[in-house]
């Protein structure tokens, strides 16, 4: 009966491993459901989940989970791990915030955790804040709230030239502030909408061209194949010139890489930093680009 017993758990350690590995490198986001095991398991918990598995199988099949979780962990590292060396950064190059507030938080508590002013920062998910005071605070630099709590920062004049909401609040921003058209995105993180949907809906305004910078919480990891035309036509602030892990979501932990900077190609990306923290779910991502 307990070799019984010791066969069925190695034979569900199998499958469950079988299953983890066809949802992560096969499946990925073919459908709307596939897409939602994708998410719920990127590579640093398929790995604990074989690991732990390896408790209850024996030593003679354990060897074969800690292996498999060892390649996982050079696969995972080698795609997420980066070490650049930075360039020089001077008094006239930009530097450039995005953040989920996660609804806690406002404007001063983002200034906080960045330890500076930056020349344009975007808050996602920002805590209702009373601009008239934080103008009246702030005379010199200039703010902007979006309909769905998107709210802008700048130390020089924003011109805001279109905002537009889908039907499930994903929110597009392009404003042009510095010499360069930013566009300030947030996806709806909702797992009863399909994200072809919502990119469906950014593709339609957000058009690559030159001089260009788009960032915020898309709500999807770096490897989805919902990023590929941003991938194609513009530069990852942090695959560029970052350090450490890119993941920026769960709570400091690099489970997800949900917050992205992306710079068109025509501009130089001097130096990019992940702020943990813990005022949010999500780091702080801050760059720097050689201003136009």
């Amino acid at each position: 009966m307990l070799k019984l017993f010791k066969a069925l758990l190695i034979v569900i350690n199998g499958m469950l491993i079988i299953a983890l590995i066809f949802i992560h490198f096969v499946f990925k986001e073919r459908s709307y459901e596939a897409s939602l095991n994708y998410y719920t398991f990127p590579l640093p918990v398929i790995i604990i989940i074989i690991l732990i598995a390896s408790i209850f199988i024996g030593k003679k099949f354990r060897r074969y989970n800690i292996i498999l979780a060892i390649i996982l962990l050079v696969v995972w590292l080698g795609r997420s791990f980066k070490i650049h060396i930075p360039d020089k950064i001077t008094d006239n190059d930009l530097e450039i915030v995005f953040w989920n507030a996660s609804r806690d938080n406002n404007f001063e508590m983002a200034l906080k955790e960045s330890e500076s002013f930056p020349d344009v920062m975007v808050l996602a998910e920002g805590k209702e804040t009373n601009l008239k005071q934080l103008k009246d605070k702030f005379p010199e630099y200039h703010f902007y709230k979006s309909r769905e709590d998107l709210y802008l920062f700048s130390k020089s004049p924003i011109n805001i030239i279109s905002e537009e909401s889908s039907q499930f609040k994903t929110t597009v921003i392009h404003f042009e502030t510095n010499g360069i058209n930013f566009y300030a995105v947030d996806v709806t993180g909702s797992t009863d909408v399909p994200k072809s949907w919502e990119f469906s809906f950014l593709e339609k305004w957000i058009q690559p061209e030159n001089n260009m910078i788009v960032l915020g919480d898309f709500n999807v990891p770096y490897e989805s194949k919902f990023l590929n035309i941003l991938k194609t036509n513009f530069q990852h602030a942090f695959n560029k010139k970052g350090n450490g892990f890119r993941e920026t979501w769960f709570w400091n932990i690099p489970l997800l890489s949900l917050d992205h900077i992306w710079v068109s190609k025509d501009l130089k990306i001097l130096k990019t930093q992940k702020i943990n923290t813990f005022k949010s779910d999500h780091s702080m991502l801050k760059t720097y680009i050689k201003k136009p």
